[in-house]
């Protein structure tokens, strides 16, 4: 093992949750209020105020390998020692070994990065914010509700792709996936595959819309 990665790894502690894939720069507002992660979010506010996450396959019960570390921004303490907290994803990891399961899982990690790029991605960003944008521009259209893009919507590559990861619904395992990519540009056209086949979606649905309503 070479002293550079060496420095890669450390230890962590992990806090895994059903259906729930961090990104880095993501915001993740929890509640805790089992006892062992009581203890374990009271060991961490006494030191870096840094775990990991992890998502957990309710069907199957396993615990993905690959994560992303949060760090805790704010937090309040309520009755009986539960806690709500604001915390942010920082860095992804990879589980190298388990080095203790009680009262809380502490991992050996490695952390993880996306290669660097081969070509500009700046292309393909762009694709994919319109796409959001037609996905938007049609969800209101569809809704008849005033819905708009947030103004916090990144710029850069890499960070939009996990933006866009984050804010996908009810397809855990798919984010898990964009989590575990370390290319941004495959991870940013598995987006603009995604986003296409929703904006199609909602196209045909506005369709049949638009026409039932004019024959009323």
């Amino acid at each position: 093992m070479t002293s550079s990665s060496r420095i890669a790894v450390r230890e962590l502690p992990v806090f895994p949750l059903p259906d729930v894939v961090l990104f880095p720069s993501r915001p993740l507002p929890l509640h805790i209020f089992e006892f062992r992660y009581r203890i374990m979010m009271n060991t961490i506010l006494e030191s870096d105020r840094r775990f990991g996450v992890l998502m957990v396959d309710p069907v199957k019960g396993t615990i993905a390998n690959v994560g992303c570390c949060a760090e805790i921004i704010h937090y309040q303490r309520l009755p009986d020692d539960r806690m709500k907290m604001l915390t942010l994803g920082q860095q992804r990891f990879r589980i190298l070994e388990y080095v203790r399961e009680k009262p809380y899982r502490v991992a050996l990690v490695e952390w993880i990065e996306d290669q660097a790029p081969t070509k500009d991605l700046r292309p393909l960003a762009s694709e994919v914010e319109q796409l959001l944008r037609d996905v938007v521009r049609l969800s209101a259209k569809l809704t008849e509700q005033n819905i708009e893009l947030p103004e916090d919507v990144p710029d850069l590559p890499t960070e939009l792709s996990y933006w866009v990861a984050s804010n996908l619904y009810g397809v855990a395992a798919e984010q898990q996936s964009l989590l575990e990519m370390r290319d941004t540009a495959a991870r940013l056209e598995r987006e603009s595959e995604i986003l296409t086949s929703t904006r199609n979606h909602l196209a045909a649905r506005t369709v049949l819309k638009d026409t039932f309503n004019q024959k009323l």
